[in-house]
Order: C-alpha cells, then sequence, then structure tokens
C-alpha cells in the first residue's frame, strides 16, 4: 500500500512540470535586453531548430524540470530563438550558431558570457548557469577602486548601484558612507538611502521610511514602493535562510504598514514559502488558502500548482490535502488543460477517492487526445497503473 501511494504521488508530481518549469519570455531580443538592463538579470537564450531532436527533448525533459524553472526563472531572462527563422537568422548574425542547440549566455550589453552546444541534462544546464553567472560581476572595477582607498560620494553610490546589480551584499558600504553623514535631508543622500535600502530590517531602511514623502518625490511614488516591496522580500529570503520567523513576521508588518495595498498577497506568498520550507503543515495550510484568496484569486493556473506543491510536499497531512483536493477541484473546472485534471485525478486517489479519480483521469484522457503524443501516452500510462 505504501508503494502504491508512493507511486501515486510521483506521478501526480510528473504531471505538474508544465507549470514548474522555465518561463520564456515573449517579447523581443531588443527588448530582452533592455530588460536585462532593467533588471539586472543576464540572458539565456536556446538557440534551436525545429528539426533538432536533442533541441525537443531538452523541451520536453529540462526546461519543464521544478529545479531548472526555479533556477532560470529567478537568475536569468530566458529566451528560446528558432534560429532558422527571420529573427534567428538576424540573431545569428551576431551570435553564430554552427550546430543545435546552441545554449548563450548574454549580458545586458550583448555580450557573451558563455556559450555551450548540445543537448544538456537538468545538472549540466545548472552548472553552465552557474559558471555563466560567475562570470556577472558589474561591481569588480568598483571594487578595485574601493580597495585603493576611493570614498567619494558618487563613486560610493556608483559601488553600492553595481553591487546591488550583481546580487552582491551591499549593506556594509552603505552603512560605511552613511555613518560619514550628518545629513541625511539632502537630495543626494536621499538618492542614496533609496538605493541602499535592500533589507527591510536594516537601519537604512528605516531611514528611507523616516523620509518617504521626500524620497517619493525624488524618485516617483512606484519606485518607493517597488523598493519596499523589495527589500521585505529579501527579509523574508533571509528568514528562510536561518528558519527565523520573527523576521518573516518583521517583513509582513513593514509591508503593512509601508504597503498596504500589496500587504495581504505579499503575507500569503511569504507565509507560503517559508512554512513549506520549515515543513509547518497546519501554517502552510493557512498560507494556502490566505494565498488562494488574495493571490490566485480563481486563477486555474496557480491553483493548479498550489494543489500540487501541497501534494508534493504535504501528502501525509489530512488537511493539506483536503485543500489541494479542492484547490485542484477548482483548476480542473475553469480550464480544458488535461493536465489539471491529471492532477485532480492523482489527488483523489491519494485521499482514497479512487472511483471518482478513475472518472477525472478519463476526463484528462479525453482532453489529452486532443493534443495527441506524449500527452495521451502520459494519461494512458496512469489510468493502466490506477487500474492495476
Amino acid at each position: 500500500m505504501r508503494f502504491l501511494f508512493s507511486f501515486f504521488l510521483t506521478i501526480f508530481i510528473a504531471s505538474q512540470i508544465n507549470a514548474q518549469g522555465i518561463d520564456f519570455f515573449h517579447g523581443t531580443w531588443k527588448e530582452a535586453l533592455e530588460e536585462s538592463a532593467k533588471t539586472g538579470k543576464p540572458i539565456f537564450v536556446d538557440a534551436y531548430a525545429k528539426w533538432c531532436g536533442p533541441c525537443k527533448r531538452m523541451a520536453k525533459t529540462t526546461f519543464m524540470d521544478e529545479k531548472a524553472g526555479k533556477y532560470f526563472n529567478e537568475k536569468f531572462i530566458n529566451m528560446k530563438i528558432d534560429a532558422e527563422e527571420s529573427e534567428g537568422r538576424q540573431f545569428r548574425k551576431k551570435y553564430p550558431v554552427s550546430a543545435f542547440p546552441t545554449l548563450f549566455f548574454i549580458d545586458e550589453k550583448g555580450e557573451v558570457l558563455h556559450k555551450v552546444v548540445g543537448g544538456q541534462d537538468v545538472r549540466g544546464l545548472i552548472s553552465n548557469g552557474d559558471l555563466a553567472l560567475r562570470k556577472v560581476d558589474y561591481s569588480r572595477e568598483y571594487a578595485i577602486k574601493y580597495e585603493e582607498g576611493d570614498r567619494g560620494p558618487e563613486f560610493m553610490f556608483d559601488y553600492v548601484k553595481s553591487l546591488n546589480k550583481s546580487n552582491k551584499p551591499s549593506l556594509k558600504v552603505s552603512n560605511e558612507y552613511l555613518r560619514t553623514q550628518d545629513n541625511m535631508t539632502t537630495e543626494f543622500n536621499l538618492r542614496f538611502v533609496h538605493e541602499a535600502a535592500v533589507e527591510a530590517d536594516s537601519r537604512i531602511f528605516i531611514i528611507m521610511i523616516e523620509n518617504k514623502a521626500e524620497i517619493g518625490k525624488l524618485v516617483g511614488l512606484d519606485a518607493l514602493r517597488n523598493k519596499i516591496e523589495l527589500a521585505c522580500g529579501n527579509t523574508v529570503k533571509k528568514a528562510m535562510e536561518y528558519e527565523y520567523e520573527d523576521l518573516l513576521n518583521e517583513a509582513k508588518d513593514k509591508m503593512r504598514k509601508h504597503y498596504p495595498e500589496k500587504a495581504e498577497a505579499f503575507a500569503a506568498k511569504a507565509d507560503l514559502d517559508f512554512y513549506r520550507k520549515t515543513y509547518n503543515a497546519e501554517k502552510y495550510g493557512k498560507a494556502c488558502e490566505d494565498f488562494a484568496k488574495y493571490v490566485a484569486k480563481g486563477d486555474a493556473k496557480k491553483l493548479n500548482k498550489l494543489a500540487a506543491d501541497m501534494g508534493k510536499d504535504f501528502s501525509d497531512h489530512a488537511g493539506c490535502m483536503k485543500m489541494a483536493e479542492k484547490f485542484a477541484k477548482t483548476a480542473a473546472s475553469k480550464s480544458d488543460e488535461y493536465t489539471y485534471h491529471l492532477t485532480y485525478a492523482s489527488i483523489l486517489h491519494i485521499n482514497g477517492k479512487a472511483k471518482q479519480a478513475k472518472k477525472i483521469a478519463n476526463k484528462a484522457l479525453d482532453l489529452a487526445k486532443v493534443k495527441g503524443g506524449n500527452a495521451e501516452k502520459q494519461v494512458q500510462s496512469f489510468i493502466q497503473r490506477l487500474e492495476s
């Protein structure tokens, strides 16, 4: 019985791959470069051809993997470019492609950080991503001048910006500069504080809040709010790293006080991530309810993923699985996506509702037949094992 339970849980997780893989950018190459400049993320490009076997395998496996998705969605702007179509031919004028797939890692200036030819499994792809990221350091030149003793205000400001852009710790440098300042209300210092306030549990964040009216006038209300959300989000990440619930609560409290319009959605997502990592089923279940209410808001894709995550990590908790069944049922009722119905069938089976599971699985099969190929085979395999 334990084996059968584990098998269906594995099938259940596998059915979620479509919702958890790499998200690819759908704009133009120019827009991708602009997004890279804005976010500080390099660009990952899969230069492929429609007829290429390894390209197809990567599209169905590596790119759909949850681990690959989490890694690349966080660290890169991801693009797929058909190197034999019009935009692809233009792309190849600057970035030669001699075999498929060719995978590029490119910085905001359009310079190649790293290039690899041939299909990759998840481990290989992430390893290449790590190699590319090690070559991205917008702060390198500033660090040299800093070590040589440069402490000019403009230099320190630019150094902090470069550290933030490179996702490197910047609070030490920021505090070093601000400790030399008697007046925080000059325009320059207000802009500096806004750039430097990267964590909500910091003195600099407090200074930003104390001067938020003036900073809002200088940088704009949206920029100020974005910084508040970013700082609170970074504090949540720290809370997760150290599994320290007080930091989580501090981040949520500061969002409620200083960015109330997004506070409920922020708290729901923060709780979801924190209690999933710390494996607190009761609080995770409450977080799922809040996430469904304030973030998913009836969105089938989000509800389906929520149900999948609950089934993956809390399948042994009756309350969580009851909730997962509700979310999966709603997602399936709102969409003709066969994977959503497969999710629902999987959870029904885990919850001991074999007859209902088979009925929903047959509905998934009808929907999968429209797509054919691997979709139909996937559901047929599930039904066969369900019957056995």
